[in-house]
């Protein structure tokens, strides 16, 4: 009985290893912006000049589409949208575009 007893303990033991090697790594990654948000509105503050905005709802809906902004200051609303949970996208003039899932009140 002691014998089974310890086998299962070191098979649960690998199985927990196992599952917890497929986890994703931590990007430590430093953005160039922050969001910050109160209420429906949303304000991205960046060190660069943001080039495009793309802010979409969680299931899918496009709500905002903003091309050739050049300013490191971006604000925006979604009063006109019920959902609570949404995508931005922010595209920088080097081209790489930084994606983030935000929530509102």
């Amino acid at each position: 009985m002691k014998y089974a007893l310890s086998r299962l303990f070191a098979v649960l033991i690998f199985i927990l290893f196992a599952f917890g090697s497929y986890s994703q790594p931590v990007k430590n990654e430093n953005k160039p912006y922050k969001i910050l948000t109160s209420g429906k509105q949303v304000t991205v503050k960046s060190n660069k000049n943001i080039r495009n905005i793309m802010v979409w709802t969680a299931s899918g809906h496009r709500i905002i589409e903003q091309k050739d902004i050049n300013a490191s200051l971006y604000t925006f609303n979604v009063t006109n949208v019920k959902e609570k949970a949404f995508f931005v996208m922010i595209q920088y003039t080097e081209g790489k575009p930084y994606t983030e899932k935000i929530g509102v009140q």
